[in-house]
Formats: C-alpha cells, structure tokens, sequence
C-alpha cells in the first residue's frame, strides 16, 4: 500500500511540461530575426541547418494560424450574412 505521506507530484502536474507554442506576433518577430542573421550572413555555418529548420517550424506554425483566423473569420461572416438575410422578427 502506498503512503499517503509520501511526497510526489499530483497526477495532473506535468513534470516535463512542454513550453506554449509562441504567438502568432512572438513567431513572426523570431522569423524575421533568424531571416535578417541568415541574410547578414552572421549565422555559422554548423548552425545554419538548425536555423533553418527552426525557421520552417515557425513558418508552418504562423501559416496554421492564418488558417484557423481565416476560418473563424470565415464562419462569423457567413454566420452575419445568414442572420442578415432573415427576416425581421415581429
């Protein structure tokens, strides 16, 4: 039987957490930063590899957010025009 005093983290506690992904404007900054060292030819070339890949996983990350902006902004105008086109309550 297990002690009820012994010390460990509750179930719901992550003990290795992974960090929030970064906002849609925190991903786009990093991208223009890793963009501008890239371009001023001030990343090592042993690091230019990782910079690139960190840079695709930003990209995709920023383009998912676009589309589910899109799409949300999609439903909220298509969800306005449909309220728009029925007819007044009496």
């Amino acid at each position: 039987m297990a002690d009820p005093n012994a010390s460990s983290p509750p179930l719901s506690v992550a003990t290795a957490a992974e960090p929030a992904p970064p906002t849609f404007g925190a991903a786009l900054a990093e991208l223009e930063a890793i963009l501008r060292r890239i371009e001023g030819d001030q990343v090592d070339i042993d690091l230019l590899a990782a910079e690139l890949r960190r840079a695709a996983v930003l990209l995709e990350l920023c383009r998912g957010k676009v589309r589910r902006a899109e799409t949300e902004v999609n439903e909220i105008l298509t969800r306005f025009g449909a309220a728009e086109d029925e007819p007044p309550a009496r």
